[in-house]
């Protein structure tokens, strides 16, 4: 799984590039040529982290061919190698993007620590890339929390496939935490030192979809200003995480289809064949047979995805974990805010249990942040769920009497309203005595 960096030696001599070749191999992946062509068919056509290029070639001067081999591929890093100290050369080829100007006679454990150097820049350049794309979706809830017997035997499932590299079809409602277990999954197996890259295919145009999977070359399109990796490059040795398969084009799943089985692609408006070294983890929540039989979705590309499938209960079938996500949630805001912990009354809790929760634990999490940030009190009570109370259980936390004085000291409100404030009128509709009427006003009243 750990691939080998792939370097390319470009010099005249045939003894130089043997031994660069002796040296070089068994650390990284080594691609000979002896002119200027030779380099750029080389690598317009194979995916290469660096290159040793002689300054002095026959066909072509080495300035020039730095040029054009950035040109092709602006993420390949250079180092230029000269027998001849020429500061003006020197500046021009950094200019131009060279990583480093060695000169001959030069040691071999100088060499091997510049090109190690250029590698380690090389791989952090694609690591910011990563980083970039997950600062703009970070989400603060990365744990899966639940006990359910269903949950459970998901665990199971997870901690099961972790190793393997076989693709996982996740299916399940919406909000049910279908990418957190794809992070469990990335983050148990052996690429987990590696990017997890989420491809939201829902959110992706479909004209973009092919340059943001797949990336483009400088001129592809209108607006591509400059050569740009595509998400399974930048995923390489690591997880591609394809949300909402089912709304992909059936156009593009082909393409993507041929990805999966070979490893490989071109970038837009290129020909040089990228292979990546990625496992694949989609996620659904339709249902995609029906999709295959109407026509939408490729019944290759279902097989080929489903080598694992893994299905998510929805909140509504595994109400006992209910508690366990409001006091998680709860927690996390503690955390995330600096304000003290709360939590939720008895009844509150009661009450959310028998809700149904369509939007399953994301509508969770956002009643939970909202509860948190709008009550004042250390306890979250019914009245701060409002929208969760059902009708029938439209009453407050307290004993009997209380609730018998709440009743009274409303009704008594609503029969003088009725009547103006005519308190006659209102102990003639009470069947009270104007005296006993005062007192119940009295006794209601807020200390």
């Amino acid at each position: 799984m750990h691939d080998k960096p792939t370097i390319l030696v470009v010099d005249d001599e045939p003894g130089v590039r043997q031994s660069f070749n002796i040296v070089l191999k068994d650390k990284y992946k080594v691609f000979l040529a002896g002119t200027g062509e030779e380099a750029i068919d080389l690598l317009s056509r194979k995916s290469i982290g660096l290159a040793l290029l002689d300054i002095r070639l026959p066909d072509l001067d080495g300035i020039e061919l730095l040029g054009k081999l950035k040109e092709i591929d602006p993420n390949c890093e250079i180092i230029m190698v000269t027998a001849v100290k020429e500061i003006k050369t020197a500046v021009k080829a950094i200019k131009l993007g060279a990583y480093e100007y060695i000169l001959k006679p030069f040691s071999v454990e100088e060499v091997l620590n510049t090109i190690k150097r250029a590698l380690e820049k090389h791989e952090l350049e694609k690591e910011v890339t990563y980083l970039r794309n997950e600062l703009q979706r970070y989400q603060p809830f990365e744990e899966i929390v639940g006990q359910d017997k269903k949950m459970q035997e998901v665990f199971g499932i997870v901690s099961s496939i972790a190793d393997s590299d076989g693709a996982v079809l996740i299916q399940g409602e919406s909000g049910t935490g279908k990418e957190l277990v794809a992070r469990a999954i990335h983050n148990l197996s052996l690429r987990k030192i590696y990017p997890f890259v989420v491809v939201n295919c829902a959110a992706i145009p479909p004209n973009l979809m092919e340059s943001a999977l797949f990336g483009y070359h400088k001129g592809a399109f209108t607006g591509a200003v400059a050569t740009t990796l595509g998400k399974l490059e930048i995923a390489n040795r690591g997880t591609v995480f394809l949300d909402d398969i089912d709304t992909l084009d059936i156009n593009m799943q082909a393409k993507l289809l041929r990805a999966i089985q070979e490893k490989e692609f071109e970038r837009l408006g290129g020909t040089k064949t990228i292979t990546v070294n990625v496992r694949f983890i989609a996620a659904s929540n339709k249902d995609l047979t029906r999709l295959i039989e109407e026509g939408r979705f490729r019944e290759d590309l279902y097989y080929r995805l489903n080598v694992f499938p893994v299905t998510l209960p929805p909140l509504r079938e595994r109400k006992k974990d209910i508690p366990l996500l409001l006091d998680h949630f709860l927690r996390l805001n503690a955390k995330n805010t600096g304000k003290p912990l709360k939590r939720f009354s008895k009844s509150a809790i009661k009450t959310l249990m028998e809700y149904d929760w369509p939007g399953n634990v994301r509508e969770l999490q956002n009643l939970v942040e909202r509860s948190f940030t709008i009550s004042r009190n250390p306890v979250i009570h019914l009245d701060d769920i409002a929208p969760y109370r059902r009708k029938r259980a439209d009453f407050k936390e307290m004993t009997l009497k209380e609730a018998v004085a709440d009743f009274e000291r409303r009704y008594v409100n609503e029969v003088l309203e009725l009547v103006n404030g005519n308190k006659k009128k209102a102990a003639e509709i009470l069947a009270v005595h104007r005296n006993t009427l005062s007192a119940k006003m009295d006794s209601t009243k807020p200390k």
